[in-house]
């Protein structure tokens, strides 16, 4: 009986093999030239430097692309590029909220510069006395 069980539970991974082999019979894999290797290991040399973050040069790229390849890449970095230039432009609101929050964060700063110092009377204007809004309202 534990034989039967043993067995059992081997084809699965047997049969998975022998798919594989299968397939690879069915669809033979073609090998690489020399030529086509070269280029292989060129082109994913230049996906680790660019995956590290480092540069590379464009006629390190048209070397290695074929030229449909190169033109695919200037089109998306066109692309890329545009995008950018489009999301520079903050909306208005946007940035009179980052104006107010770096005001908020100075004030904060100098609160607790002040706290620190032991001049607490001022600690606590600055907390929470803001221009237009009275002395019973909290900035934080």
């Amino acid at each position: 009986m534990s034989e039967w069980l043993c067995n059992q539970k081997k084809p699965s991974s047997n049969f998975r093999k022998l798919l594989q082999d299968q397939f690879e019979k069915a669809n033979p894999r073609r090998k690489l030239t020399a030529e086509e290797e070269k280029r292989l290991a060129k082109l994913e040399a230049i996906a680790e430097k660019l995956q590290r973050g480092e540069n590379v040069q464009n006629r390190q790229l048209q070397t290695w692309l074929s030229e449909e390849e190169y033109e695919q890449l200037e089109y998306e970095w066109q692309e890329q590029l545009a995008l950018r230039k489009t999301l520079k432009d903050k909306p208005c609101e946007l940035k009179r909220y980052e104006e107010k929050l770096k005001e908020a964060i100075m004030m904060r700063n100098r609160s607790e510069a002040y706290h620190r110092k032991g001049n607490k009377a001022s600690a606590y204007k600055l907390v929470y006395v803001v221009k237009g809004y009275g002395t019973n309202r909290a900035v934080f």
